[in-house]
């Protein structure tokens, strides 16, 4: 098999990624998906340019993992996730599928196809205007997290429960032309729970404790191991069919006062922190799934 990872070279996930194909004999480069060239029509038809003017073919590959897609303007991920889904057209296997990439990073999209799968969510509110968000901060009892449409690792979300702040916030989004992403805020003890989904199955989960309200591993939180109760393992599976998922991580936010929300889901999760609760290499069962030949194709 001919395989390539699109990430960061020297990261934690590609390596673990990498040793577990090596184990099965297959050597797989990375490449950034940042230096992509296209030539429709030429040849290459795609690859991933060095710095020192090296091209690397992916158009030769027989699977291309997609372990990073990262920030950039709107033009450089349309160009990136195209480039996926060109791929995919011309036979190459992406892990995961590009669908479930663009479909997963933005928030509102995501969350909104999990509300129609009927998956419990998180009373939210999306708008561009600020006379909107103001009424919905009120609307969502006065106490809400603002979360960017993109983006990962708990970074960029704020709890704002005062007025004056709110007013105060959402007047400098408004100046730098931003979307407001508005939640209830639900109290939910410090701590929510990741699950992971391999091939349909839910195959592991963890429960993550924060210093505070946020329960993100990279900002601190320990992780937990924790049992796959009926209601996480149907939860969890029943989003990554929403998304058409090779794997997802899937994150679920449990109420102080009951119940449980689908808050978020990853279709470029981290499983270092589940490594570290469960013992479990996420890596070599994805890795397991690919080579059995199942999963998504469009």
């Amino acid at each position: 098999m001919n395989a390539v990872i699109l990430g960061k070279r020297g990261g934690k996930h590609v390596a673990l990624l990498q040793a577990a194909l090596a184990k099965r004999g297959i050597d797989a480069p990375c490449h950034p998906i940042t230096r992509l060239l296209a030539q429709p029509g030429g040849t290459p038809s795609l690859a991933s340019v060095d710095s020192d003017g090296e091209a690397h073919r992916l158009d030769e590959a027989d699977v291309v993992f997609v372990r990073a897609l990262p920030a950039g303007s709107l033009e450089q991920v349309v160009f990136r996730v195209n480039a996926l889904h060109r791929l995919e057209r011309e036979g190459r296997r992406i892990v995961n599928p590009p669908f479930a990439i663009e479909h997963c990073a933005c928030k509102y999209f995501a969350l909104s196809r999990l509300a129609r799968a009927g998956l419990p969510v998180p009373q939210t509110v999306v708008t561009e205007r600020f006379e909107l968000a103001m009424a919905a901060f009120d609307e969502l009892g006065g106490d809400v997290v603002v979360k960017p449409l993109f983006g990962a690792e708990g970074r960029g979300l704020l709890r704002i429960c005062d007025p004056d702040l709110a007013y105060r916030t959402f007047k400098a989004f408004e100046q730098c032309h931003y979307v407001y992403y508005l939640q209830r805020y639900i109290p939910h003890g410090r701590e929510d729970y990741r699950v992971f989904v391999v091939g349909g199955e839910a195959v592991a989960a963890m429960r993550r404790v924060g210093n505070g309200w946020k329960t993100n591993v990279s900002l601190g939180a320990t992780p937990e191991a924790c049992p796959l109760d009926p209601l996480l393992r149907d939860l969890a599976v029943r989003a990554a069919r929403a998304f058409e998922a090779d794997y997802l991580g899937v994150d679920i936010l449990p109420h102080e006062d009951g119940g449980v929300s689908v808050i978020e889901v990853n279709a470029i999760p981290a499983w270092t922190g589940l490594k570290q609760a469960t013992g479990l290499d996420a890596a070599d069962l994805l890795v397991d799934f690919v080579l059995a030949g199942q999963g998504h194709r469009r």
